[in-house]
């Protein structure tokens, strides 16, 4: 509706200030003829908004003006308090912000949407971390905070498996809070890199000011990321075959491997699902070993003398101590 556009419209130019025709009617989907047009209508409607022609130009309003906008629908109050980040304010040290601004908000409400608000902030909980992850050490992200948004180089970095810490000196784009783990993404050497913030031993900001990719937007970065994180090419199939009462456990902890659907094995009554996984090398079949008998490889050849040589080992293990 063109009185949603318009106040999204106001909206940006109050957060923003200076910004281009072409950015708005980007954001809000329309064109640049059609927000010329809102930008009269705002402009008929008392609200001192004006255009700056040229390159560096773009649409703005007058210094100082301001406007409580208190037109939100229940659906919006009510999104406002269902945070999906629980525990990522306590991490950047705004959880007092954050109480104090919802109360604001709340303070704002139209009447009769404040129940509704209220209620859902009591009805829906968002627990971002993973069943039986146990606990985790508190994350300090600061310094890495401070570095993002000062534009300034940084960084002394832990690997996972390793106790010496390297120094790498990174361009920060953003942080990203993702099953309740932070990590900062960055550009090392202008390819785009992911650390964990809890392997940073110290996050040393530089005077350097940063140097980013042209156009690119954290956003980009991250997504750029998590598919070379959940799209590893996988060397190695495995072919098995898994009993049916332990195929949905099966199937929930490998479907980022799993090449398709386990499909029934006609030669086993029933009880038995064959499958297929890619997986990156020979090494990893290992971990199906927690499957017991409920899980047979059946293919390579290499992976079944994996597996039986670690079973073995772990044979000779408890057999020694008799």
């Amino acid at each position: 509706m063109k009185s949603d556009r318009l106040l999204s419209v106001l909206l940006l130019l109050q957060t923003r200030g200076l910004v281009s025709a072409s950015e708005l009617a980007e954001r809000l989907e329309v064109s640049v003829r059609t927000i010329y047009r809102d930008v009269e209508a705002l402009s008929a409607a008392g609200v001192p908004v004006y255009a700056e022609r040229g390159r560096n130009g773009g649409i703005a309003l007058l210094p100082g003006f301001r406007t409580d906008v208190t037109g939100l629908t229940a659906d919006e109050a009510r999104a406002l308090f269902v945070l999906a980040a629980q525990g990522a304010h306590a991490a950047l040290g705004l959880d007092d912000a954050l109480g104090s601004a919802l109360r604001k908000v709340m303070a704002a409400l139209p009447a009769p949407h404040r129940p509704a608000a209220e209620q859902t902030s009591r009805r829906i909980l968002v627990d971002p971390v993973r069943w039986m992850s146990g606990p985790r050490a508190a994350v300090d992200v600061g310094e890495l905070h401070d570095a993002v948004f000062a534009d300034r180089r940084l960084l002394h970095y832990r690997h996972s498996g390793t106790d010496t810490p390297r120094v790498y000196t990174v361009d920060p784009y953003g942080l990203v809070v993702k099953a309740g783990v932070w990590y900062l993404i960055a550009d090392l050497d202008g390819a785009p890199r992911l650390f964990r913030a809890d392997r940073v031993g110290r996050a040393a900001v530089t005077e350097e000011p940063v140097v980013r990719r042209a156009g690119v937007e954290p956003a980009d970065v991250w997504e750029e990321l998590r598919r070379q994180v959940e799209e590893r090419p996988g060397d190695v199939r495995l072919r098995v075959r898994v009993h049916r009462s332990r195929s949905d456990l099966f199937v929930r902890l490998h479907t980022g491997v799993l090449t398709g659907p386990p499909v029934p094995d006609q030669e086993a009554a029933g009880e038995w699902l064959l499958a297929e996984l890619a997986v990156p090398e020979l090494a990893w079949a290992r971990s199906l070993l927690s499957f017991g008998p409920n899980l047979e490889v059946l293919s390579p050849p290499e992976a079944r003398r994996v597996l039986a040589e670690a079973a073995a080992a772990v044979t000779e293990l408890y057999a020694g101590n008799g």
